[in-house]
């Protein structure tokens, strides 16, 4: 027979017998409890770890989507339009007049020569960026000027071509310069760069080139 023992905060008396099971049952549930512990941080780390590769993932994707639309839509765009209104200033400026209209006579020889060499040159390489990568425009349908400009260059091609046969009859395209187009190509150029710029300054992309350049080594 075991002997009782009192205990005064209680008011209970136990047995030896009553202390060891209820130290034994604290014991268990402290170690139950740590597992249980144990398996909901791990649950927890791998959302995280999940979550965290997903927008990284999404972050890399949209990133190398900039990327190709300045590189091979709106970047050679912007380019190009710079070139072709600093030229066309600068032919401005040495005829001494604020807008090309109307060509006389005596310009039509330079006229010839500018549109030939530089304006033209210029206006096919942006036709073709606009026509071979269209699927790299921002907006879900081709905007307007884009349209209007590509069938402004289609009609300097046909003067040229008469041009070229000797017939000065008409010295400019019938359709006229889209007045939004430089306008677009460098507010889209710009908005590209200010994305591409967050993108690669953020916290999450800087941690993740890190971890990239740590696991190289």
């Amino acid at each position: 027979m075991h002997p009782i023992t009192y205990d005064p905060g209680t008011l209970i008396y136990s047995s030896p017998m009553q202390v060891q099971d209820l130290s034994t049952l604290t014991i268990n549930s402290l170690i139950q409890n740590a597992a249980i512990l144990t398996i909901v941080l791990a649950f927890a780390g791998y959302l995280v770890t999940f979550f965290s590769s997903r927008m990284l993932a999404r972050r890399q994707d949209k990133l190398r989507l900039v990327d190709r639309r300045l590189s091979e839509f709106y970047g050679p765009l912007y380019v190009a339009s710079k070139a072709g209104n600093i030229a066309y200033r600068a032919l401005l400026k040495k005829q001494g007049k604020a807008q090309s209209e109307p060509i006389l006579d005596s310009e039509m020889k330079e006229w010839t020569l500018w549109m030939t060499t530089i304006f033209m040159p210029l206006n096919d390489v942006r036709e073709k960026i606009i026509i071979e990568k269209a699927y790299l425009i921002i907006e879900e349908q081709i905007p307007q000027c884009l349209l209007d400009f590509v069938t402004h260059v289609v009609g300097y091609k046909a003067v040229l071509s008469k041009w070229a046969e000797g017939d000065y009859s008409e010295r400019r395209s019938s359709i006229g310069w889209p007045p939004e187009f430089d306008a677009y190509v460098e507010r889209s150029y710009t908005a590209l760069k200010a994305d591409q710029t967050r993108l690669l300054q953020s916290f999450t992309w800087r941690l993740y080139q890190r971890l990239v350049h740590k696991s190289h080594r």
